[in-house]
């Protein structure tokens, strides 16, 4: 037994390790590989979703001038407004079929290529998409940019996929939420970055929008000749390609210590427990009783996350910032200050999630913007009355950003990757992904008709819809934080009625082991481990 442990019984015997050792979030705990891997694996892909948000705004009117153009050269008239209408829906919302279209494929490369490999591969979309989009002007024909559209959501929905997976399962669980909200952090510098270099002193000009689009190769090649040098996931080493040796090196390099026994001792646990199962299929998680308040809990979260109103919020800014008094020439410039809000916020996240714990951030962060949601309804009804109604508009927005992007921003994809054993992840992965993209789809696709049958009362779904998951999650969500994949199953064990048979037959081995030294066991994996002096 590790002289730690023997130093300190009673926590060790609880699970947890007292002060001033490496269980709790030290800076060891950090480590130089950790942060590159993490800003690597965010640059090249949630940074690439963020900018594509935002990026489609600033260049809207070229954009649609160019649509025309290429119209009237071929068929010698001027497009139909109508059909400019659609294409333009066309030509954002094709974004998210893409995106689901990549969720789609995570499972099949996934297995064959692993966390690592998966994002490489992806880069080739981003780069495609970026050519196709950059030169579509030059070629006068806008059916690329709508093509690069497509495969940049395919890039999408693999990178907000598999990321989130790759990080889950390279950090140790004490700092594990605070690594995984990176994939929030960039996205909101992302959105922020596409905000930035629309403005017309940059890119956002007629003559230069194609390389808002062209942009997207950088982030691309910076993640295609970085991640090469970084190790694969040591989970997906040991469950899936059975290469001990592989993971072990993997956990010292990430962990830059020598020393890996607990790491290694929990992932064998869950593999003890797991060793005769294959990976699941998604109709099979959906049909299991042991997972069922975990995939329930998956649905309601990321369905939250994409209903919650803020793309709403977005299509009023503008209106807003103009009743304000804000001159439409200064208003791109404002609009900066949401996604400054946004990366703000979402830093504070990252800072806090590991002191405060996932449950009250998401809790705290739907209750916000129901509040928000309301007040910006009053505000907004009654903007005429006062001249400084229209100042407290621009407050309940920057407020609703701001405790979107402080815990439901983030969050979904932490949880999606915690909830979850190895075996399940990826089908767990495929579910989140697919509701995600969907509720996006379905945001985009019927938001203006709630808009121009409800005006600004349309803010009252949204609060409503925010409401509901907060109460949710208080009654159902139980906190994540600092505890391993087979602890957080166990956590639903009581809700679901129902212990997977594996859990239930080794539970008193298990139970035993933590509590008293191990019985040597010379076919076991632990033993090889402890024969070489590593436990």
């Amino acid at each position: 037994m590790d002289s730690r442990a023997r130093a300190h019984p009673r926590a060790a015997k609880r699970g947890r390790t007292p002060r001033g050792t490496p269980g709790r979030r030290t800076r060891k705990d950090w480590s130089c590989l950790l942060l590159v891997a993490s800003f690597v694996g965010a640059f090249g892909s949630s940074f690439l979703y963020g900018y594509n948000l935002s990026v489609v705004n600033a260049p809207t009117p070229y954009i649609k001038a160019f649509y025309n153009e290429s119209w009237e050269r071929r068929h010698g008239h001027p497009i139909d407004p109508d059909t400019l209408t659609l294409l333009w829906s066309v030509t954002v919302s094709i974004f998210a079929i893409g995106g689901l279209v990549g969720t789609l494929m995570v499972k099949l490369i996934g297995k064959v290529l692993g966390r690592k490999y998966t994002l490489l591969v992806n880069n080739g979309f981003a780069i495609s998409a970026a050519l196709l989009m950059a030169c579509s002007l030059q070629a006068g024909a806008f059916e690329m940019l709508i093509v690069g559209r497509f495969i940049m959501g395919v890039d999408g929905g693999i990178s907000l996929s598999v990321l989130p997976m790759y990080l889950n399962e390279i950090s140790p669980k004490e700092i594990r939420g605070a690594l995984g909200q990176v994939t929030a952090i960039f996205i909101c510098i992302g959105v922020f970055t596409g905000q930035l270099l629309g403005l017309p002193e940059l890119l956002g000009k007629e003559s230069t929008w194609p390389y808002l689009f062209g942009v997207i190769a950088v982030p691309a090649l910076v993640q295609l000749v970085s991640l090469p040098f970084l190790p694969e996931s040591p989970r997906f080493l040991l469950f899936e390609k059975h290469d001990q040796a592989g993971a072990e090196k993997a956990f010292q390099t990430f962990l830059g210590k020598a020393d890996v026994s607990r790491e290694v001792e929990e992932v064998l646990a869950e593999s003890r427990v797991q060793r005769n199962i294959q990976l699941v299929s998604v109709l099979e998680l959906l049909r299991s009783p042991f997972v069922r308040w975990q995939v329930i809990t998956v649905i309601v979260t990321m369905a939250c996350y994409q209903l919650c109103g803020l793309n709403a919020i977005w299509f009023y800014t503008n209106s807003i910032f103009g009743k304000a008094g804000i001159s439409p020439e200064m208003i791109p410039y404002i609009t900066l200050s949401t996604g400054g809000i946004e990366t703000l916020a979402a830093i504070f996240s990252g800072l806090v999630i590991e002191r405060l714990g996932r449950r009250p951030l998401l809790i705290g962060g739907f209750g916000l913007m129901a509040l928000f949601f309301g007040i910006i309804t009053i505000t907004l009804t009654f903007q005429d009355h006062a001249p400084w109604i229209p100042y407290l508009s621009i407050v309940c927005i920057l407020a609703i950003i701001a405790s979107f992007c402080s815990g439901p921003g983030g969050i979904p994809f932490i949880l999606t990757g915690e909830f979850f054993q190895q075996s399940q992840r990826p089908a767990a992965f495929i579910i989140a992904g697919t509701v995600n993209w969907l509720s996006n789809f379905a945001v985009g696709l019927l938001f203006p008709f709630i808009q121009k049958s409800l005006d600004t009362y349309c803010f009252l779904v949204f609060a409503t819809i925010c409401l509901t998951g907060a109460v949710y999650f208080y009654f159902v969500l139980p906190e994540t934080k600092n505890r391993t994949f087979a602890e957080i199953s166990q956590a639903f064990a009581k809700r679901n009625k129902a212990i997977p048979p594996e859990e239930n037959t080794n539970s008193a081995a298990s139970d035993a082991k933590v509590t008293r030294k191990p019985e040597p066991d010379p076919a076991s994996t632990l033993d090889n481990y402890t024969k070489n002096g590593i436990v």
